[in-house]
């Protein structure tokens, strides 16, 4: 169990940052008062951003040069260059830019913890190495051994930057609205895999809590988006238009209803913002009000229903309210202006209540006053239903004005959940040169490199190869050359008269395997530890035929073949869930399983 302490000091600081990137954005995507006069109907408010995890810089020099000293059995100094290319994509990563680039570096460099894992994060040994991050909503500082930790950090921060990208998108404009959308469908998508993929997270912010709550918070974002997107695209209104509209306002405040209650639940509301849960109450009474008018504009300032549109009408008005309203029957209500007239006072008069409620709430919050324009948007609309309130109150009225109704959330396009996609961006395996994947990784082992000297005899060398990057020694013709000079089922040739082969093809080992003379060759041959003997290279066999139903099951990554990766040691504190078996030591993920076998 992890546990932390929270200074009141660090997190006053981190909110303080929240709240000023808060602030900022909502001045950036409102740039002037000349919106709140122009509108009439649509009215945006601002969205939460959040901000990026920091981390310390780190120095992987040293401990990476001695764990391929140690392991690979090569000169830790040769591989300096790749290392420092590493460690600058990492203090790249640190401040990445607020667009597709940052995010494209975030990725990439995501997709390089993947080798790093493979390459020096073996199951049972620690590398030595602490990844020191902060905590987004508190500030506080965490540090674990296990590269899940590193993983689950960088992921977290590239949700944190979709919503900031989808933050400062121009919500006026149709191409802005979209991808605010679609910035924040991202968003939720990594905050949701990272809940789904990764367990004991040793910082708040990456609790299962936190980033519930987070998805919930990115859906309701995008339902507000599909609001304004509705608004935008039906600049001339009917009577169905405005059901509609009302009928999405009531959707954007079901979800943020709920965002409400998951940010107020007692492992989340003492580290969430203020601001934030403030911004999300108003956000839910604000939209109940619209929902209200949009009903009372449809009721009043459409004309009644002809006897060729009743049908339509009917029918769309059977689904608007929660409960149907009490007094004459739908034909009569629809084709009647006084009864219209008083079911739109009643919602109304249940507008204004909301919209006094949104200023009474944002009123508490002393960040939240601070925005000029926020306090306008929410004056503006309050006003705007007084007015039409005014507008249809007759002296006259002796009745009492009812209790209307709740509205039917409903909307035409549902948020969707988009998971990251990180095989968009490619990239190649720093270490490469220590050998390919699937035998030179850090959870294999292998024995010392042999140098065997082969004579070609009447039947060839005696071996039959399977596979490529590196070939296989499949099989061993008893008395031949090839078991004379000691090679076994199993082995793998990494080198062939002095030429690495570790990377090579099937043809090209063979290529090279003919082109000998009558001095013979000499090939380097490794055996992994655990893998002697025939029966061995029966299952590795068995494991070519499989390997790709292997590869398909690992939900980290969908990159074509090298994603069959376990992660950091189950001794340390965070790790990366995984559906494999606990029993599986190694895989040899061949990309040429359906060679036929040969005789050399």
């Amino acid at each position: 169990m992890f546990s932390v302490r929270i200074s009141v000091q660090s997190v006053s600081l981190c909110w303080a940052k929240l709240s000023s990137l808060l602030v900022l954005l909502f001045k950036k995507t409102h740039p002037s008062e000349s919106f709140l006069s122009s509108c009439s109907e649509s009215i945006s408010v601002p969205m939460i951003p959040l901000g990026l995890k920091e981390t310390k810089e780190l120095d992987l020099l040293v401990p990476l040069k001695d764990f391929i000293s140690e392991h690979y059995g090569e000169e830790g100094v040769m591989f300096e260059k790749e290392i420092k290319e590493f460690m600058e994509l990492r203090q790249a990563m640190r401040t990445p830019s607020r667009n597709e680039a940052g995010l494209e570096l975030l990725m990439e460099y995501y997709n390089q913890l993947y080798f790093l894992d493979s390459r020096f994060f073996p199951p049972s040994k620690s590398l030595g190495v602490f990844f020191h991050w902060y905590d987004s909503l508190t500030g506080v500082p965490s540090h674990q051994r296990a590269l899940a930790f590193e993983k689950g950090s960088v992921l977290f921060n590239i949700g944190a930057l979709h919503t900031q990208i989808g933050a400062r998108q121009d919500r006026a404009s149709l191409p802005g609205l979209n991808q605010a959308i679609d910035a924040f469908q991202k968003a939720a998508g990594a905050f949701n895999y990272l809940k789904e993929n990764f367990s004991n997270a040793p910082s708040l912010d990456m609790s299962t809590a936190s980033l519930n709550m987070l998805v919930r918070l990115m859906v309701a974002q995008v339902q507000e988006c599909v609001f304004e997107k509705v608004t935008l695209l039906h600049a001339q209104k009917d009577f169905l238009t405005w059901l509609q509209l009302a009928q999405e306002a009531a959707r954007v405040e079901d979800v943020y209803s709920l965002v409400h209650q998951t940010m107020t639940q007692a492992h989340v509301k003492d580290y969430v913002p203020f601001s934030w849960t403030t911004m999300v109450h108003v956000k839910s009474e604000h939209f109940k009000a619209l929902s209200h008018y949009f009903a009372a504009i449809a009721l009043c300032d459409c004309p009644a229903a002809s006897d060729a549109e009743l049908p339509e009408h009917e029918k769309a008005f059977l689904q608007f309210h929660i409960t149907m309203p009490e007094g004459p029957s739908l034909r009569v209500l629809l084709q009647d202006p006084e009864e219209r007239r008083k079911l739109g006072k009643a919602h109304l008069k249940k507008a204004i209540m909301k919209h006094e409620e949104a200023m009474r709430i944002h009123g508490l919050c002393k960040i939240l006053r601070k925005m000029d324009i926020l306090q306008e948007v929410l004056s503006f609309a309050h006003k705007r239903s007084l007015s039409k309130y005014s507008e249809i109150d007759h002296e006259e009225d002796f009745f009492e004005t009812g209790d209307a109704p709740d509205i039917h959330p409903k909307t035409h396009q549902k948020p969707e959940i988009k998971s990251p996609s990180f095989s968009q961006v490619k990239v190649t395996d720093l270490f490469h040169r220590l050998g390919p994947l699937s035998v030179f990784s850090a959870k294999n082992k292998w024995y010392p490199m042999r140098r065997v000297h082969l004579m070609r005899g009447e039947n060839g060398f005696g071996f039959t190869l399977r596979g490529d990057s590196p070939v296989l020694i499949a099989g061993v013709i008893p008395g031949g050359c090839a078991a004379e000079a000691g090679l076994k089922e199993g082995d793998y040739i990494i080198l062939v008269n002095g030429k690495d082969c570790r990377w090579s093809k099937h043809a090209e080992v063979v290529q090279l395997l003919k082109s000998t003379g009558e001095e013979g060759v000499e090939i380097g041959v490794i055996t992994l530890q655990g893998s002697e003997g025939p029966k061995a290279a029966e299952k590795k066999a068995a494991a070519m035929s499989s390997g790709s139903g292997l590869l398909k099951s690992n939900k980290e990554n969908s990159r074509k073949s090298l994603m069959n990766s376990k992660s950091a040691s189950t001794l340390l504190a965070w790790n990366k869930k995984s559906k494999r078996s606990k029993n599986s030591t190694y895989s040899i993920p061949f990309t040429a399983v359906g060679d036929n076998e040969a005789m050399y």
